[in-house]
C-alpha cells in the first residue's frame, strides 16, 4: 500500500540526491585549470545521462531483479518490466529512480580520475560499461539479495556501491589513463576554490536525501541517519582541518574536503550508530583521508581530485566503522564495541571483496578501452584544454 507522506518525502530525496550530480562537478571544476572546468562539469551531466538510459533499460534490472548466484540480478525488469505505479509504501517506479540517482552521482565522482584528458566519447563507452559490470553487481550484492546482504552486511546508504566502487575505481582508471602532461614539473594551481566550496556546499546539502532518503520511509530512523550525517560531517571537517593546520594553514580546500570525507564515511553507517559514534567516525575519516591523500602525494599519483583518497578509503573506513558502532539500540544489530566481532568480520570481508572487484574489474575495463578506441586526447588538445578541445567552449573569471 503507498504511503503518501513516504512518496513525498522520497520524491524530494531523489531530487536532492540529483543535485549532488552537478555539485560534484563543480567540486571537481574548481580544482582543475582554468582551461578544464568545463569539462568537468560536462562529465558530471553526462554521466547522469548516460546512466539514466542504462539504468531503466537493463542496469535497474542487473541490480535489483532475482537473484542470480549471489552475483547479478536477472532480466526480469528489463525496460522496466513489472515496475508499475504500485509498490510497498511508496511506488516500485520511485524506487528505481532513487536508485538511479545513486548510480548515476557513483559515476560522476569516478571522473576524478580521468580529470583533464578523457575523451568524451571513450568516458560515455567506458561508463557504461563501468556502470554495467562494476556497479550494477556491487549494488545487487548489497541491496538487490546478493552474496553480500546473504552474509548480512549492512550498507545503509552506499558506503561500498557508491563510495568504494567510485574511490577505488578512480585510482584504477588514473593509473591506466596515466599523468596530466607536466603533471610534477608544473604548477597547476585551482582555477576557483569559492567554486568547490559551492560545489562542496550542494554536496552536503544532497547528503540528507541520500542517507536519511535511503530508509525509504519518513521515520525514526531516518532522523537518526539525518542527524548523524550533520555530525559526521562537522567532525570530518574539523578533524582534516586541524590535522592540516598543524603541517601549515588551514585551508578552505582542506575543510570541505574533511567534510566529505566524514559524509562518506558514515553512509554506510548512518541507519546503524548513534550520533556519539557519529563524531568518531567523521574525525577518523578526516584524519585518515587527509593522510591517504598526502601517501597519494608523496607517490606522485595524478588523481589529483582526491576521489581515491576521500571516497574509497572513507568509505572504505566507513564500511568497517559500521561493523565497529552499529548498536542493537536502533538497528536491532550490534557491533564490535557492543561484543559482536562477527558483524565486524562480515564487514572487512564486504569491503575487501568491494575493493578487490572494483580495482581489478575497471583497470581492465580501462584498459579496454585505451586499446580499442583510446582513453585520452591528443597532446595538443590536452595542452589547449578540454574546454575548447572537446566542447568548443571557454570559461572567463
Amino acid at each position: 500500500m503507498i504511503d503518501s507522506g513516504d512518496t513525498a518525502f522520497i520524491i524530494i530525496c531523489t531530487a536532492m540526491v540529483m543535485l549532488m550530480i552537478p555539485g560534484v562537478g563543480l567540486f571537481y571544476a574548481g580544482m582543475v585549470r582554468r582551461k578544464s572546468v568545463i569539462s568537468m562539469i560536462t562529465l558530471a551531466f553526462v554521466a547522469l545521462a548516460v546512466v539514466s538510459i542504462q539504468w531503466v533499460l537493463f542496469g535497474y534490472s542487473l541490480a535489483f531483479g532475482p537473484d542470480i548466484a549471489g552475483f547479478i540480478g536477472g532480466l526480469d525488469h528489463i525496460g522496466l518490466a513489472g515496475v508499475g505505479l504500485d509498490g510497498d509504501g511508496i511506488p516500485d517506479i520511485l524506487f528505481m529512480v532513487f536508485q538511479l540517482v545513486f548510480a548515476g552521482l557513483t559515476l560522476a565522482i569516478l571522473t576524478s580520475g580521468f580529470a583533464e584528458r578523457i575523451k568524451l566519447s571513450s568516458f560515455i563507452v567506458f561508463g557504461l560499461l563501468w556502470t554495467t559490470l562494476v556497479y550494477d553487481p556491487l549494488a545487487h550484492w548489497a541491496w538487490g539479495g546478493g552474496w553480500a546482504s546473504q552474509l548480512g552486511a549492512l550498507d545503509f546508504a552506499g558506503g561500498t556501491v557508491v563510495h568504494i566502487s567510485s574511490g577505488f575505481g578512480a585510482l584504477a582508471a588514473a593509473l591506466v589513463i596515466g599523468k596530466r602532461l607536466g603533471f610534477g614539473q608544473e604548477t597547476m594551481e585551482p582555477a576557483n576554490i569559492p567554486m568547490t566550496l559551492l560545489g562542496g556546499g550542494l554536496l552536503w546539502f544532497g547528503w540528507f536525501g541520500f542517507n536519511a532518503g535511503s530508509e525509504l520511509a519518513a521515520d525514526g530512523i531516518a532522523a537518526n541517519a539525518f542527524t548523524v550525517t550533520i555530525v559526521a560531517a562537522s567532525a570530518g571537517a574539523l578533524a582534516w582541518m586541524g590535522a592540516s593546520w598543524i603541517k601549515g594553514k588551514p585551508s578552505s580546500l582542506g575543510m570541505i574536503s574533511g567534510a566529505i570525507a566524514g559524509l562518506v564515511a558514515i553512509t554506510p553507517a548512518c541507519g546503524f550508530v548513534d550520533t556519539m559514534s557519529a563524531i568518531v567516525i567523521g574525525a577518523v575519516a578526516g584524519v585518515i583521508c587527509y593522510a591517504a591523500l598526502l601517501f597519494r602525494l608523496k607517490k606522485g599519483l595524478d588523481e589529483s581530485l582526491d576521489a581515491w583518497a576521500i571516497h574509497g578509503v572513507g568509505g572504505f573506513w566507513g564500511a568497517i566503522a559500521t561493523g565497529i558502532f552499529a548498536t542493537a539500540a536502533i538497528c536491532g544489530i550490534d557491533g564490535l564495541i557492543y561484543g559482536n566481532v562477527n558483524q565486524f568480520v562480515i564487514q572487512l570481508i564486504d569491503a575487501g571483496v568491494a575493493v578487490v572487484y572494483t580495482f581489478v574489474v575497471t583497470y581492465i575495463l580501462a584498459m579496454l578501452v585505451e586499446k580499442t578506441i583510446g582513453l585520452r586526447v591528443e597532446e595538443d588538445e590536452e595542452y589547449v584544454g578540454l574546454d575548447i578541445a572537446q566542447h568548443g567552449e571557454s570559461v572567463r573569471m
